[in-house]
């Protein structure tokens, strides 16, 4: 049985790519072996892999009760 593949196009900045294909090859992976991992953890997980917050939000653990 045949694999069928598709091609996945993603704009980034530069630097940001550079930064993190020099991290991937120290860890021995590919820029494609890094999106496949994590479209695989999507879908086992059915949730994405981090924790995706508003910026400058505090963590619930972080966040200061108010007395009432």
């Amino acid at each position: 049985m045949a694999t069928h593949t598709s091609m996945l196009h993603v704009r980034m900045d530069s630097e940001l790519k550079a930064q993190a294909v020099e991290a991937l090859n120290a860890m021995g992976l590919s820029t494609s072996d890094a999106v496949r991992l994590l479209f695989h953890r999507i879908v086992a997980d059915q949730a994405f892999p981090l924790e995706l917050r508003v910026p400058g939000s505090a963590r619930p653990e972080e966040q200061v009760p108010v007395d009432k």
